[in-house]
C-alpha cells in the first residue's frame, strides 16, 4: 500500500512561510536559521522556493532523489528545488503551459548552481534517445563556456556570474528537449580593464595561460607568467578550489560538444590574447609645435604582436591611438589625443572587443542549440540574473542603478503574476475574489523609466545635448525634474528639507526602492552611459583580416558610415528589460530566491544581519503577505479527507461518499468557524494558518489516542497469550517436579545407608592402623638409639684428628714467618750496597763531564747559545705560519673560524693576523659590490647608526631589503598623472596613513620622496595634497617602540608649514626615515644633518595648536597593529601592542 506523505510530516520549523505564525521578520529569520542548522536549505513561500547556499556538498541531489520527486505533488514532500522543477516541467508537458523559472539573489548565493540543478533535473526526467541526449548534452555544456567567459572571482564568490542570462529551453509535445535560445544582459565589461582589490579578471584569461599547451601559447605570442599582463590582477590570480588548467580543457571540450569548429576556437583564443596584449600597450607624451601634447606608443613590441594576431596594419592602429576624427555632415575634423585620452581609447577598445566577443559566443551557441523543427514548441525559460545590490556608503554607481531597475521590474511582474495566479485559481474554484492591498512599485519604475521625465531619460538627454556635460549637470537636472517625487531624495530636493541625515553627499541622490533606500553616486554615470568607442578604432578593427573582426565591428565599414550617435548603454538595457518583461508575462512564472548565509563562504555559519538584509531587498516578507492576503492554505478534497478523517467518527475509518461531502461533514463536526474556510470546486481553502495548525494539533492528538488504543489491544492479546502458555507449562512442570522429588528421596536413603557403612568400616580400619603404628614406632626407637650412639663415637674421633692437624699447621706458619724475616733483612743489605755503588758511578760521570766541558769550551763561540735559540724560534714561527696557511677559513666575512695557536707566546701575533685577514677579506668582498648595492648597504649602515638599540622596530627591518619604489609609479598607468607632476626622480614611493588630529584615524596617502621635495598625494585620484621642500624640514620624531608612526616637523614661517606638521604612519618606517636623513643632509643649504628625535612623547604642531603624541604599550586590538586615539584637544595617545618573544 502506498504511504501518503505531506509537507507537514516531520517538519523542522515551518516548511512553508505562508504558514508561519506569528509572522514577523524575527520569526522569519529564526525559522530560516532553524532549518539551515538541520541542513534543510530549501523553504517555500507558497510556490516560491527560498534556497540557502550551504557552501558544501549535501547528499540531496542523487539520482534516487530525482526519482523521489518525479511526478509528485508540489506539497507532497519536504521543500526542494526538484519539486519546483518537476512542477514546472509537468505543467509544461501535461497542461501545455509555457514556463519560466526566475532565479535571483546576490553574488555568492548560489544562483548559477540553482540553474544547473534545474536543467540537470529536467534533463534527467525527460525522454531518452540519441538525438534527445545530444540536445541535452549541448544545453548542459553551454554552461562551462559561458562561465569561462562571463564568470570571475570576486570577494563574495569564487565563481561569480558577471552577466545576466536567460535561457529558453524548447520542448516538443512529448516533453523532449528540441533546443534552446540564450539571451545575455549587461556583461560587466569594465572588469576587463580593472578589477577591485581581492578580485580577478574573467576566468578565460587565467585558464588560457595555465592550461594551453606551449605550442598554442607560442602561436598566440603569450607567456604563462600572469605578472606580465597589466589587465590581470596578481593578488588573487590563484584561487583555492579552482584548477584553471583543467577548466581550460573542460571549456575546449564543451565548445566542441556545443558545435564550435577548430578554426572558430582558434579565432576566439586569438581575440582573448589580443585583449591581454592590448592592456600592455603604454603611451608617452610628445610635444608638438602648437604647445600641445600628442600621445605616442612607448614600446611597440606589444602593439606589433597584437596587430599580427588580428591582421591589422600597425600604422593604422597606432594612428587611431593618437588621433580622433569627428565627422559632422560634410566636414571632418581630426584632433590629437593626449596620453589620458589614449589610455581611455585603449581601455574602451578592450572592453568593446571582449563584450562583442561574448555576444558573438552567445549567438554562436544559439545557432548550435536552436530547435531544428518549425512546428510550435513548448518553452521553459530559466532566468539567472543579478539580485538587488546595495553597497556600503556611496559605492553604488551606474551598474547598480540599472541592476536595481531590472529588479524593480522583476518585483513588479512578480506581484502582478502572483496576484493574477491567485485570482485565476479563485475564479477556477468559484471563490469570491477580494482585492489585496500591497505596495505597487510602479511609481518607482515610472521614476526611472518614464520617457519624459524619468531618470534614464534625463541621463540620455544629458549625454546627447551639446555643450559641457558632466555628472554634476546631470544631478542638477534631476534636482530640477524629480525634486517633487516622493521616492527621490537629494540635497536640493523637496524631500531632503525635512531630513536630519547629513550622510547624504552633494554628489549623490537616493531612491526609495521596494527593498529599501539606496544611495547612488553620480560619478561616472555619464561616461558609463555613453560607452563611446572612437570611430577611428572601429574603422581600424574593421580593416583587420581576422575572420571575426568585420562581424564584431560592423559600424567600422567606411561604405556604411552612420553619423547618428549610437544608442546609450541605459537605453539598450531598458529595451532589453522591456523585451524580457513581455516574454515573462506570456509564461507561467516559478521563483527561486537564493540567499547567502554568510560572507566567509563557510559551512554551518548563519549571519542573521546579512540574511535579514537579503530578505528585505528580495521582498520575501512582502511575498508572504501577498500570499496570505487571501487564503493561506489550499488542498484538494481527497488528500484533505485522507489526512484528517480520523478527527470525525462519521468519516473514520472509511468514508463511502464523495470527498467534498466528507470534508464538509468533518469541518462541521470540528465546529470550525465558516469564515475561516471556503469550499471550492476541487479544493478547500483555509484562510488563517492557525486553523491549519488547529487541525494538525487535533490530528496529532488523535494519532496519539489511536496509537494508545492499538497499544492497549496489543498488550491485552500479548498478556492472554502469555497466561495460557504459563498455564500449560505449569502442568508439565508439576509432573516433572514430582518425578524429580521421588528420585531425590531415593537418592537420600541410598546415600544415608552408604554413610553408615562407611563409618563402620572406617572405625575398624582406624583401630587396625593404630596397632600397626605402635609396632612400627617401637622398631624405629631402637634404630634411633643405636644411630645416636654410633654418631657420638664418630664425633669424638673427629675432634681428636682435627686437634692434631691444627698443631701441625701452627708449626708450619711459625717457621714461614721466621724465614720471611730473615729474607727481608738480607734484601735491605743488598739494596744499601747497590745505592752506594750507583752514587759512586754518578759522581764519576759528573766529574768526567766537567773535565770534557773544560777541555772543549775553547772550541765553541761565545754567542752560539743565542743563535741556537733564534734558529729554534724561527723554525717554530715557520711551522706556525705554514699551519695557518693550510688552515685558513672561507672568504665569507661572517665566518668566525680561525686556527688555534700552538704556543702561548704567539697570542698577540695570532690575534693580529686574524684581524688583518678579516680586514683583507672584507675589502675583497666589498670590491665585488655594484654601485647600487653599495648604496643599499650604506643606507643599511646609516639605519643601524640611527636606530640600533634605540628603536624596537629596527631588528625586524634588518633582513628586509630597501626597495624604494613600492608602487612602481613609473610603470603603473594608474599613477601616470601623478608621476608626470613630479619633476625629479622618485627615490621612495609608498602608501602611508595621514593621522587626523580630530579623531586619530588615518587616511591613505601616497608619499613620494625626491632629492628636493616630500610629496603627499591622494591614493584614489592621484591628486597632490601637499608638497614640502626638504630645506623646510627641520626634524623627524619617532617613538622607541614597535610602531610605524613618525612626525615631520616643519620650519616655522615656511610656505609648507601653513597647516602645521604631519603625523604619518608607514609600514616601511626605518627605510623612510633613513632616506629622509640621508637626502635631507645633502639638500640642506648649510650642510646640517636632519635631526632624528627618538622619544615616546613629543609635540606636533597642528595649525596654531601644539598636540602631544604619547606612546603606550597595551593589549593587541584589531590584530597586532598600533592604534591612535584622541584623548583631549592636547593629547593623542598611540597604543602599541607589547612585543612578544
Amino acid at each position: 500500500m502506498e504511504v501518503k506523505t505531506s509537507l507537514l510530516d516531520n517538519m523542522i520549523g515551518v516548511g512553508d512561510m505562508v504558514l508561519l505564525e506569528p509572522l514577523s521578520e524575527d520569526s522569519f529569520l529564526e525559522n530560516l536559521k532553524k532549518r539551515f542548522d538541520h541542513n534543510e536549505i530549501y523553504t517555500y513561500i507558497g510556490s516560491v522556493v527560498i534556497s540557502m547556499n550551504p557552501y558544501r556538498s549535501l547528499p540531496i541531489y542523487s539520482p534516487e532523489k530525482v526519482e523521489e520527486y518525479r511526478n509528485r505533488n508540489f506539497y507532497e514532500l519536504s521543500p526542494h528545488i526538484y519539486a519546483l522543477a518537476d512542477e514546472a516541467y509537468r505543467s509544461l508537458r501535461d497542461q501545455d503551459k509555457d514556463q519560466c523559472i526566475l532565479i535571483t539573489g546576490e553574488s555568492g548565493s548560489g544562483k548559477t548552481e540553482a540553474s544547473k540543478l534545474v536543467m540537470s533535473y529536467v534533463a534527467a526526467v525527460c525522454g531518452k534517445g540519441q538525438e534527445v541526449n545530444k540536445v541535452k548534452e549541448q544545453l548542459l555544456q553551454s554552461n562551462p563556456v559561458l562561465e569561462a567567459f562571463g564568470n570571475a572571482k570576486t570577494v563574495r564568490n569564487d565563481n561569480s556570474s558577471r552577466f545576466g542570462k536567460y535561457m529558453d529551453i524548447e520542448f516538443d509535445f512529448k516533453g523532449d528537449p528540441l533546443g534552446g535560445v540564450i539571451s545575455n544582459y549587461l556583461l560587466e565589461k569594465s572588469r576587463v580593464v580593472k578589477q577591485p582589490r581581492g578580485e580577478r579578471n574573467f576566468h578565460i584569461f587565467y585558464q588560457l595561460l595555465s592550461g594551453a599547451s606551449d605550442d598554442t601559447l607560442k602561436k598566440l605570442k603569450l607567456d604563462r607568467d600572469f605578472s606580465k599582463y597589466n589587465y590581470l590582477s596578481l593578488d588573487s590570480a590563484v584561487v583555492n578550489g579552482l584548477d584553471d588548467a583543467t577548466s581550460f580543457r573542460t571549456v575546449k571540450n564543451a565548445m566542441q560538444i556545443v558545435g564550435f569548429m577548430e578554426d572558430e576556437i582558434r579565432s576566439v583564443l586569438e581575440l582573448v590574447a589580443a585583449v591581454l596584449k592590448l592592456g600592455n600597450i603604454e603611451f608617452k607624451p610628445e610635444s608638438r609645435c602648437n604647445d600641445t601634447d600628442e600621445s605616442r606608443v612607448r614600446d611597440k613590441n606589444d602593439l606589433k604582436e597584437m596587430c599580427e594576431l588580428l591582421g591589422i596594419e600597425q600604422t593604422v592602429l597606432e594612428r587611431a591611438f593618437s588621433y580622433r576624427t569627428v565627422e559632422a555632415k560634410l566636414e571632418k575634423v581630426s584632433t590629437t589625443l593626449n596620453v589620458a585620452q589614449a589610455y581611455y581609447a585603449r581601455d574602451a577598445l578592450a572592453k568593446n572587443l571582449y563584450s562583442r566577443l561574448f555576444s558573438w559566443l552567445v549567438t554562436r551557441i544559439n545557432e548550435s542549440i536552436k530547435a531544428q523543427t518549425k512546428s510550435r514548441h513548448k518553452v521553459m525559460g530559466v532566468l539567472d540574473i543579478y539580485g538587488f545590490e546595495i553597497f556600503e556608503k556611496a559605492d553604488n554607481s551606474f551598474e547598480q542603478f540599472i541592476i536595481n531597475y531590472c529588479n524593480e521590474k522583476l518585483q513588479q511582474i512578480f506581484i502582478e503574476l502572483t496576484l493574477r495566479e491567485e485570482q485565476e485559481e479563485y475564479i477556477r474554484e468559484g471563490i469570491e475574489w477580494t482585492n489585496i492591498e500591497y505596495f505597487n512599485n510602479a511609481v518607482i519604475c515610472d521614476l526611472i523609466e518614464n520617457n519624459q521625465n524619468g531618470i534614464m531619460a534625463m541621463l540620455d538627454e544629458e549625454c546627447l545635448r551639446p555643450g559641457t556635460v558632466t555628472d554634476e549637470t546631470f544631478l542638477d537636472k534631476l534636482n530640477t525634474v524629480c525634486a517633487e517625487h516622493q521616492h527621490f531624495e537629494s540635497r536640493l530636493s523637496k524631500n531632503s528639507k525635512f531630513l536630519n541625515d547629513h550622510s547624504l553627499p552633494h554628489s549623490c541622490f537616493r531612491i526609495q526602492h521596494y527593498a529599501g533606500k539606496v544611495l547612488y553616486c553620480v560619478e561616472g554615470f555619464v561616461d558609463k552611459n555613453n560607452d563611446l568607442l572612437y570611430r577611428d578604432l572601429s574603422q581600424a578593427m574593421f580593416k583587420a583580416t581576422h575572420s571575426l573582426m568585420k562581424e564584431l565591428f560592423p559600424e567600422g565599414n567606411p561604405s556604411k558610415v552612420n553619423l547618428k550617435r549610437p544608442p546609450t548603454a541605459g537605453s539598450q538595457f531598458k529595451s532589453s528589460v522591456g523585451t524580457l518583461m513581455k516574454n515573462l508575462q506570456t509564461k507561467n512564472p516559478n521563483y527561486i530566491r537564493c540567499i547567502k548565509p554568510n560572507d566567509k563562504k563557510a559551512a554551518h555559519i548563519f549571519t542573521a544581519s546579512l540574511v535579514c538584509h537579503q530578505v528585505r531587498y528580495l521582498g520575501l516578507m512582502e511575498n508572504v503577505r501577498v500570499r496570505r492576503a487571501g487564503y493561506a492554505f489550499r488542498q484538494p478534497y481527497g488528500p484533505c479527507l485522507e489526512r484528517y478523517k480520523m478527527l470525525c467518527k462519521r468519516t473514520w475509518p472509511h468514508w463511502r461518499g464523495p470527498a467534498r461531502e466528507g470534508v464538509e461533514v468533518l469541518m462541521a463536526d470540528l465546529q470550525v468557524p465558516t469564515e475561516e474556510f471556503s469550499y471550492g470546486r476541487s479544493k478547500i481553502f483555509i484562510r488563517n494558518p492557525r486553523t491549519l495548525f488547529f487541525l494538525e494539533e487535533r490530528r496529532r492528538q488523535c494519532l496519539q489516542d489511536l496509537a494508545t488504543l492499538i497499544q492497549k489491544i496489543y498488550r491485552g492479546w500479548k498478556c492472554r497469550t502469555h497466561f495460557l502458555l504459563l498455564k500449560k507449562s505449569q502442568v508439565v512442570v508439576a509432573a516433572w517436579y514430582r518425578r524429580y522429588a521421588q528420585q531425590k528421596k531415593y537418592q537420600r536413603i541410598k546415600s544415608a545407608t552408604t554413610v553408615v557403612q562407611s563409618y563402620a568400616r572406617g572405625w575398624q580400619a582406624r583401630k587396625l592402623l593404630r596397632e600397626l603404628k605402635h609396632q612400627k614406632r617401637c622398631e624405629e626407637a631402637v634404630t634411633t638409639i643405636a644411630a645416636y650412639w654410633h654418631g657420638t663415637q664418630a664425633r669424638t674421633e673427629l675432634r681428636r684428628l682435627k686437634q692434631e692437624v691444627r698443631n701441625k699447621h701452627a708449626v708450619t706458619v711459625i717457621w714461614a714467618y721466621w724465614q720471611g724475616t730473615q729474607a727481608r733483612r738480607e734484601l735491605r743489605k743488598l739494596k744499601e750496597e747497590a745505592r752506594r755503588k750507583h752514587a759512586v758511578a754518578v759522581i764519576w760521570a759528573c766529574w768526567q763531564g766537567l773535565k770534557v766541558r773544560r777541555e772543549y769550551r775553547k772550541f765553541f763561540r761565545a754567542n752560539a747559545g743565542k743563535k741556537i735559540y733564534n734558529f729554534t724560534i724561527q723554525r717554530i714561527m715557520q711551522k706556525y705560519f705554514l699551519g695557518v696557511k693550510s688552515g685558513l677559513p672561507s672568504m665569507s666575512p661572517v665566518d668566525k673560524n680561525w686556527p688555534a695557536r700552538p704556543y702561548r707566546f704567539l697570542d698577540a701575533a695570532h690575534a693580529q693576523l686574524r684581524s688583518i685577514f678579516h680586514l683583507w677579506r672584507c675589502k675583497k668582498y666589498r670590491s665585488q659590490f655594484s654601485q647600487e648595492r653599495k648604496a643599499v648597504y650604506q643606507e643599511k649602515l646609516e639605519a643601524s647608526e640611527l636606530f640600533k638599540d634605540k628603536k624596537s622596530l629596527y631588528p625586524s627591518s634588518v633582513s628586509q631589503p630597501f626597495k624604494g619604489d613600492y608602487l612602481e609609479i613609473s610603470k603603473n598607468p594608474k599613477y601616470q598623472k601623478l608621476n608626470s607632476c613630479v619633476e625629479e626622480k622618485v627615490l621612495l614611493a609608498d602608501v602611508v596613513n595621514k593621522i587626523n588630529r580630530a579623531n586619530g584615524k588615518g587616511a591613505s596617502r601616497i608619499l613620494l620622496l625626491t632629492k628636493k621635495n616630500v610629496v603627499l598625494a591622494d591614493q584614489k585620484t592621484g591628486q597632490v595634497k601637499a608638497s614640502v621642500a626638504l630645506p623646510d624640514l627641520i626634524s623627524v620624531s619617532v617613538s622607541t617602540q614597535n610602531d610605524g608612526f613618525f612626525a615631520l616637523k616643519l620650519k616655522e614661517g615656511s610656505a609648507s608649514a601653513v597647516k602645521g606638521d604631519f603625523l604619518l604612519s608607514s609600514e616601511h618606517l626605518i627605510e623612510t626615515i633613513t632616506k629622509l636623513h640621508h637626502i635631507g643632509s645633502t639638500a640642506s643649504d648649510d650642510g646640517e644633518q636632519l635631526d632624528i628625535n627618538i622619544s615616546d612623547e613629543f609635540l606636533v604642531q597642528f595649525k596654531q595648536d601644539k598636540v602631544c603624541v604619547k606612546f603606550i604599550q597595551a593589549a593587541p586590538k584589531n590584530g597586532n597593529s598600533a592604534s591612535c586615539k584622541r584623548k583631549n584637544n592636547r593629547l593623542l595617545e598611540v597604543s602599541v601592542p607589547a612585543a612578544t618573544a
